[in-house]
């Protein structure tokens, strides 16, 4: 089994479950065709460089597995009848410096599938302290403005 990259570009039509949907059915094909998904990376909504079928922007999404090289021909024609991908492209890693810069790519997926959830947490309890300074400077200029009348 051989190391690969699969980058896939889903149309921004779709809702946020309808992505996730097509994300979840594009791992299927491989891990149906005897793959091993090492990582995933979801890289969010991005503008393209080129308009493609009408669309600005597309979702892209990395996955990092190892497929027997046979069963590559079969993911790639399942990838072309998918009709929510905009584009994919797969990318092997053959030769011993290739396969090194995957394993760091695999851990730094795993490592940033992980991160995000203990960052989130501090945001949420600053936001209560910003909007209350507001509303204590708005109240004495109302009040100024009844008096003046």
């Amino acid at each position: 089994m051989r190391n690969y990259e699969n980058l896939v570009i889903v149309k921004p039509t779709l809702t946020a479950e309808e992505i996730q949907a097509s994300v979840k059915a594009i791992e299927e094909v491989i891990t149906s065709n005897g793959g091993e998904i090492a990582a995933t990376s979801p890289m969010g909504m991005r503008k393209l460089a080129y308009p493609i079928d009408k669309n600005e922007r597309g979702y892209y999404h990395v996955i990092y597995s190892s497929i027997a090289p046979s069963a590559i021909s079969e993911i790639e024609r399942r990838f072309r009848i998918n009709e929510d991908l905009l584009r994919f492209v797969t990318i092997k890693y053959d030769t011993n410096r290739e396969i090194a810069a995957f394993n760091g790519m695999v851990e730094k997926a795993k490592k940033a599938a992980e991160a995000p959830a203990k960052v989130e947490t501090p945001v949420v309890e600053e936001a209560p302290a910003a909007t209350e300074a507001p509303v204590e400077t708005e109240t004495p200029v109302v009040a100024t403005e009844a008096a003046a009348e």
